[in-house]
């Protein structure tokens, strides 16, 4: 396109006014005197009067001769009142003039000094070249003189460069004054317009040439004119010459950039001259002004073809500046017709790009490509955020794609959250088109399964919210987000209301008049888990706050609607109704009580006291609502403790709740007098007396256990928020003395009043009826609670040194501390003990989520349904007669006793459980019926039966792992630390549980990743560790101890836990001790689980500090040399590779002294080399995203040393499968131990050289030989064969394993065997299956290998069917749940077996038909032997297994033909 502000002249021009034969006043006038730019060169100097004179009068005889020959031709060019007049017809009068030139060379001379004479004059040239009459039509204008002349080939050339000549004498004229004038008043214009449309050039070389040498010397607005002109004045020819004087121009200048690409776009180019267009343009991204980007983009898009579309894609992508092109965002605001108008350069540069998408849509696809290549966070730039929107926004068909790259990208973590930031903030204008796509994208991610992609989604909601001020777009935002909320979809909601907090707590105020459309949310509370709960309260909290400040009286309504839900919802009877209500409740007490809230300057001082009003009536009604309900009340002052601990209260809230647990002494605890109590009273028919008195004599209190846990059979239990009431109480005391506990600092030694110990021998225990065990065991209970929540407490005025605790209180203080600890393993260790004879569902002390409580409570029934004996079937039914009427009650309504008993205040004893109707059965048989003979009691052993029960416990929270930082050996009667590694023991396994709530073992538990583990609440995994990250060389210290221990073998001292217990104030109880090896094995046990998951956390190798930290707590004292063998560079000591080299070093030391001691420590140290081998792996992933030197260094020397490492590994699980162990490195011989054994021989395949060759071995020669099969390992492929004969033995071998596993069927019945080869035979037919498309690709070639392969595994698929059928008949549910799927394998198989034959057409027969039914022997079945099987063409080929429906063809045979 060319760009002129009035369209030039053409073949049919419209009708112009009258145009005046004199010059115009603008245009520059020549001289006087008549110039002679055309003479000849002469040899004289001068030129005298005379010789002037007569060439004047020739020039005017040349005149007359031309106005002589044209007025002949009926042409009058002498018209005082405009132009010359033409002839009618200007074809016949063309013809004429050239017939005349081409017979007279002198004529056509004289003609051209005649006209070049005339047109010396300006008034003369511009009536030469404006539109003139015709003669016989009237007014009408038609074509120039000087266009009709320039159509006669013969004087074509000549009047060309005549023209061309004339063309400077016009550059002076001002380009304002050029464009404000019509066309027919420029001049130079006008001779320009004359070259456009020529029916022909004569020479257009010659031409080319002389106008190219003209153009580069125009002024700027006369050569866009000519170079826009181009096409229209040169044709299709000499387009070298135009590209290479163009590409000079362009170098010279980039401002002539637009009428270049006008020029490059419509000349007929070919290939070659194509591509050399394209990289000029491409050259000119980086350099031309930001307003002509859009038509540089838009001509490089649109001239892409499909070999240069990825380098015009990639040059745009790297060289293109998108932020911060336009100068000033002024015109931003501007509108036009109602309408906003972007007028900047990123706009136009969108709008160019998103035309071109549009009309090329293989770009898109190429575009996509180029993107899904970089694999370089560096890489990604914001034009590629834009031009993904682009796509997103322009093709429907392409938007899966487009989701699915982003979110790939995000969760790898190459595309950043800045480059989205760059996009949305500080563009409203810009992004305000694209606003929908922005939203639906979004969407997207905060749907997705990754939590990377979710909080990217997050973070763009926020942008677009922050960004967009108007009521529409704001509106649009919180109801996609709503959306997400009705879902249901777990992770999805937990997003979008993690969103919806953050907007509230920021813009509370401006979400007030949004209120009626999220105030849909609140009607679906009960679908919301507890942590949803809390944001949805948080969100509604503070809308309600801004709304109750604010000073528009209508929007108060959301503030009523909250309050008026909460409170029915803490009145109402139903524990799930009541805990939205406690929940909702201290989420109003945070916001409406906080001690920081800034009062708008509208609000008065009565509306914040209605606040603190309306805050404390909510608190009195909740506790006034639980106060016989111990679970509610349990739940609320949790939530409270959890308010408190991260929120400061006003002063008000802070005196009610201070005056609330006052009551604490009165209700728990009683004085002594002298360190004693002053009566002896029977509760129950129990005798009581002081356990675990750290302060001797002095001490002036007890807690009051074994009194309230005898009393709770006729009231509900207060001893059930015992621990919860005294961890309030503490958190107050902190908060009201600057974190010191000095005012309830005898707490921690006081003794506790419990049941006398002489009822804990077995003799004294079986005297002892129901009743008393009850409450023998839930004082125990009771007391092991309390004393974890002494250790939760206190721990905090030790852990980091605080300053209000001086150093003799703190050596006091580690010292009870580690007797609490000693106190809490006894009590635990004594309740286990006693539940195992006594079958009890211990009370709740915690609300916990639903998946949490369904999940514990069934493990625990199976446990204790396992426990109770079936032997007395008589007296069972005795007995449970209240059972019975129990269990028939399942379908009744529940009455108001039973949501007392689920909300804890009515006690098992008192109502039967509808759960465990079996478990009074279970006491009295167990009673009875047992004679248990006293028995040692392994203090260090795992707690099987608590187990069953421990989300039941209070949890101990981080502060208590800070006892293992204390050393305590003064009171010891050695230095020996096997004294201590019972405690530490307890300590790691709590910590290895926590880290299984944050690492789930298998899929069906993910969702506990949800929410956090008890104890740590609204703790995410990263802070988790960093938390903990200063216990690593502890543990390691402790780690080195217990290996010692280990390896020297000495004996313990007897007296070391004796000694200890006594002096934490246990009681002697006969039959408890503490092994010594055992304690040793099981802790470093537990210390290299904890490593293992800690290792496997994903978010560890994104917190590489922590990463480092426990790397390099667990090094040797020198890393073997042959580690680093094939690292040419070893990294400096610190860094990350040298410490998992130095942890896997130690590691390997430590399997040296397991396997000379314990099977099972050996095989876990194993498990924790296997982790460390998998975190490089991901560490190795995580570095290839880094850059930088020493990046790259360290990728090199992980690359050169990973090998080594799985090498070793491989020989470390091979020296644990070959060692002769015996019976004293195993606990119960081998039982139990299969999985650990399947574990190390996967490790031993799985890293070692030549995977193939070792299960063909194991398989075929080593398996046969053992009686049990305790692995079906599948077949990995390794590194890629050199050949295909290579990789089809590889297969055969696979085939191999697989038979000869499957054929040991035959010979070992056991039920599990049969199970893992139903359901891996299936797996591994799939498997194969997948290789079918290579076989038939192979198959003229190596078919005779090929049809072995098939009909070797064909002997393992029998021997599954036979298995199958035996399975139905024999009704093994663990084997037919396998069925459907394997069978559905192995009929694939067939089909694809005949397919493959029948497209091969090799000369092999193929037979499909129906099997006998034959047992693993393979002897026939007679039920189903079938007369007319002696007729059975198949018969004499088949190895038949059997099936029960025989209509189904369910087995093949091939053969081949002789």
């Amino acid at each position: 396109m060319v760009l002129l502000h009035q369209k030039g002249p053409s073949r049919k021009r419209p009708p112009s006014t009258f145009i005046s034969p004199f010059p115009p006043p603008k245009i520059p006038k020549p001289p006087t005197t008549t110039t002679t730019t055309t003479t000849r060169s002469t040899d004289t100097p001068t030129v005298d009067n005379s010789t002037r004179d007569s060439a004047n009068d020739d020039r005017e005889g040349y005149m007359d001769k031309m106005v002589s020959l044209l007025a002949d031709a009926e042409c009058t060019l002498i018209n005082l009142t405009g132009p010359p007049c033409l002839p009618s017809d200007l074809h016949k009068f063309r013809r004429h003039l050239q017939r005349l030139f081409s017979s007279d060379s002198t004529l056509r001379s004289h003609f051209l000094s005649g006209y070049y004479s005339y047109i010396q004059n300006p008034g003369h040239l511009h009536r030469v070249l404006i539109p003139c009459y015709q003669n016989g039509l009237g007014s009408t204008k038609r074509e120039s003189l000087t266009r009709i002349l320039l159509l006669v080939p013969s004087i074509q050339l000549e009047l060309q460069n005549m023209l061309l000549e004339k063309l400077p004498e016009y550059f002076d004229v001002d380009p304002v004054d050029c464009h404000s004038s019509s066309l027919d008043e420029d001049v130079a214009r006008l001779i320009i317009n004359h070259f456009r449309w020529l029916d022909f050039l004569v020479d257009s070389k010659v031409f080319t040439d002389k106008l190219l040498q003209v153009l580069s010397i125009c002024p700027l607005h006369l050569k866009k004119e000519i170079i826009g002109s181009l096409p229209d004045i040169i044709g299709d020819q000499n387009n070298k010459a135009v590209v290479d004087s163009l590409e000079q121009m362009l170098q010279e200048d980039s401002s002539v950039i637009v009428p270049v690409l006008d020029s490059f776009s419509n000349l007929k180019l070919d290939d070659q001259l194509q591509e050399q267009v394209i990289t000029i343009a491409l050259s000119c991204i980086r350099t031309i002004d930001s307003e002509h980007l859009p038509n540089l983009l838009r001509f490089l898009l649109l001239s892409a073809t499909p070999l240069n579309v990825r380098r015009i894609i990639y040059q745009i992508r790297t060289q293109l500046k998108f932020i911060g092109l336009s100068n000033s965002r002024a015109m931003q605001h501007k509108k036009l017709k109602g309408k906003a108008l972007v007028d900047s350069s990123e706009a136009s540069i969108l709008d160019a790009l998103k035309s071109s998408l549009r009309f090329k849509n293989t770009l898109c696809q190429e575009i996509l490509k180029e993107l899904r290549c970089l694999d370089k966070a560096w890489d990604h730039k914001v034009i590629d955020i834009w031009l993904l929107m682009l796509i997103y926004m322009s093709s429907e068909q392409l938007r899966k794609s487009v989701e699915k790259i982003l979110r790939k990208k995000i969760v790898e973590g190459l595309i950043q959250e800045g480059l989205f930031d760059q996009c949305i903030r500080g563009n409203k204008e810009l992004v305000q088109d694209y606003f929908p796509s922005f939203v639906s994208l979004s969407e997207h991610l905060l749907a997705c399964k990754e939590q990377k992609a979710r909080n990217f989604g997050m973070h763009i909601y926020t942008a677009l919210f922050e960004e967009f001020s108007d009521t529409c777009s704001r509106q649009e935002v919180l109801g996609a987000l709503v959306t997400h909320v009705g879902s249901g979809i777990s992770f999805e909601v937990n997003s979008a209301l993690e969103t919806m907090v953050f907007l509230a707590s920021k813009y509370s105020q401006e979400l007030v008049r949004f209120s009626y459309h999220i105030n849909g949310i609140l009607d679906y509370l009960e679908a919301f888990s507890n942590e949803n709960l809390h944001k949805v309260y948080e969100v509604f909290s503070h809308l309600a706050l801004s709304a109750r400040s604010g000073i528009d009286p209508c929007a108060s309504f959301i503030a009523n609607e909250l309050l008026m839900i909460v409170r029915k919802q803490v009145s109402n009877p139903d524990l799930k109704y009541k805990k939205m209500g406690l929940i909702g409740t201290l989420k109003i007490v945070s916001c409406f009580g906080s001690a920081d809230i800034t009062i708008c300057p509208s609000a008065s001082e009565v509306s914040n006291k209605s606040n603190i009003e309306e805050a404390l009536e909510l608190l009195k009604a909740s506790t006034d609502s639980c106060k016989l309900l111990p679970l509610p009340l349990i739940l609320f002052y949790d939530e409270l403790i959890t308010t408190l601990e991260n929120k400061v209260l006003h002063p008000a809230i802070m005196e009610w709740i201070g005056k609330h647990v006052g009551e604490f002494e009165s209700m728990f605890l009683a004085d002594l007098e002298g360190g004693n109590l002053p009566c002896i009273d029977s509760y129950g028919g129990l005798e009581g007396e002081l356990w675990m008195n750290l302060d001797g004599d002095i001490s002036p209190i007890c807690l009051n256990v074994l009194p309230l846990a005898s009393s709770s059979f006729q009231s509900p239990s207060s001893l059930q928020v015992l621990p919860v009431n005294f961890l309030l109480l503490s958190v107050i005391e902190r908060l009201a003395n600057q974190g010191s506990l000095g005012g309830i600092d005898a707490l921690l030694g006081c003794p506790l009043h419990l049941p006398s110990s002489k009822y804990f021998t077995e003799r004294a225990w079986q005297s002892l009826s129901g009743k008393q065990k009850k409450i023998v065991c839930l004082s125990l209970f009771y007391a092991a609670n309390w004393t974890r929540e002494l250790l939760n407490v206190f721990c905090t005025q030790v852990a980091g040194n605080p300053e209000y605790t001086s150093q003799a209180t703190r050596e006091e203080l580690i010292g009870k501390l580690s007797k609490r600890l000693r106190n809490l393993v006894f009590l635990e260790c004594l309740l286990d003990h006693f539940l195992k004879s006594y079958s009890l569902s211990l009370p709740e002390l915690q609300l916990h989520t639903e998946y949490l409580v369904h999940a514990e409570k069934k493990n625990e029934h199976k446990r204790l349904h396992a426990s109770s004996t079936s032997k007395n079937n008589k007296k069972d039914k005795k007995i449970s007669k209240d059972s019975v009427n129990g269990s028939s009650q399942k379908h009744k309504q529940p009455t108001i006793i039973d949501v007392l008993k689920k909300a804890g205040s009515v006690t098992s004893e008192e109502v039967p459980d509808k759960d465990t109707p079996k478990q009074s059965t279970s006491e009295t048989a167990e009673c009875q019926n047992s004679d248990p003979q006293p028995a040692n009691v392994d203090v260090s052993a795992v707690y099987k039966v608590l187990e069953a029960q421990r989300h039941k416990f209070r949890p101990l929270r981080i502060y208590s792992f800070s006892i293992l930082e204390f050393t305590k050996n003064q009171d010891s009667c050695c230095t020996d630390p096997s004294a201590e590694l019972p405690l530490y023991l307890y300590l790691v396994r709590d910590l290895h549980y926590k880290l299984d709530c944050f690492s789930p073992p298998n899929k069906l538990l993910s969702s506990k990743c949800l929410s956090c583990p008890p104890g740590l609440s609204k703790m995410t995994v990263y802070e988790f560790l960093r938390k903990i990250d200063s216990l690593f060389p502890v543990l390691k210290k402790h780690f080195s101890s217990a290996i010692s221990i280990i390896d020297e073998g000495t004996e313990t001292c007897e007296e070391h836990w004796k000694v200890q217990s006594d002096l934490a104030g246990n009681p002697y109880i006969p039959g408890f001790f503490v092994p010594k090896s055992s304690v040793s094995c099981s802790f470093c046990k537990e210390i290299l689980s904890c490593i293992g998951k800690m290792l496997s956390l994903p978010d560890i190798h994104m917190n590489l500090s922590v990463l480092s930290n426990l790397l390099e707590a667990f090094q040797p004292v020198k890393i073997s040399d042959s580690i680093f063998s094939n690292a040419q560079e070893i990294p400096s000591p610190g860094n990350l590779e040298y410490l998992y080299c130095g942890s896997y070093s130690f590691l390997e030391e430590v399997l040296d002294i397991a396997i000379c001691s314990s099977f099972v420590l050996a095989s876990e140290v194993l498990f924790t080399l296997e982790s460390i081998v998998n975190s490089v792996h991901k560490y190795l992933d995580t570095v290839v995203e880094g850059n930088g030197k020493n990046i790259h260094t360290g990728r090199g020397f992980v690359r050169a040393v990973l090998p080594t490492l799985r090498n070793r590994l491989g020989n470390s699980a091979l020296n644990i499968l070959r060692h002769d162990w015996d019976d004293n490195n195993l606990v119960n011989d081998w039982k139990g131990k299969g999985d650990i054994v399947q574990k190390v021989l996967r490790i031993f395949l799985e890293y070692s050289e030549s995977t193939s060759d070792l299960l063909d071995e194991l398989a075929c020669s080593i398996l046969p030989q053992v009686k049990e099969i305790v692995l079906l390992e599948k077949s990995k492929e390794g590194v890629q064969p050199e050949n295909v004969k290579s990789i089809l033995i590889k297969v055969q071998q696979s085939v191999n394993v697989v038979v000869s596993l499957v054929n040991m069927c035959r010979t070992h019945d056991k039920v599990a065997v049969h199970a893992m080869t139903v359901k891996f035979g299936g797996k591994f037919v799939d498997l194969f299956l997948k290789v079918f498309d290579f076989l038939q690709t192979h198959f003229k070639m190596h078919n005779g290998l090929i049809i072995r392969l098939v009909k070797e595994l064909q002997k393992a698929t029998r021997t599954i069917q036979t298995l199958c059928s035996e399975a139905k008949g024999l009704k093994q549910t663990s084997i037919t749940s396998k069925i459907p799927a394997t069978k559905r394998s192995m009929e694939r198989f067939l089909f694809q077996v005949k397919a493959l034959l029948h497209t091969a057409s090799s000369g092999c027969t193929f037979w499909m038909g129906n099997l006998k039914h034959k047992d693993l022997m393979g002897q026939v079945v007679s039920s189903q032997a079938y007369d007319d099987d002696r007729n059975d063409p198949t018969d004499e080929h088949h190895m038949e297994a059997g099936v029960e429906n025989q209509s189904v063809a369910s087995e093949e045979e091939v053969t081949e033909k002789n």
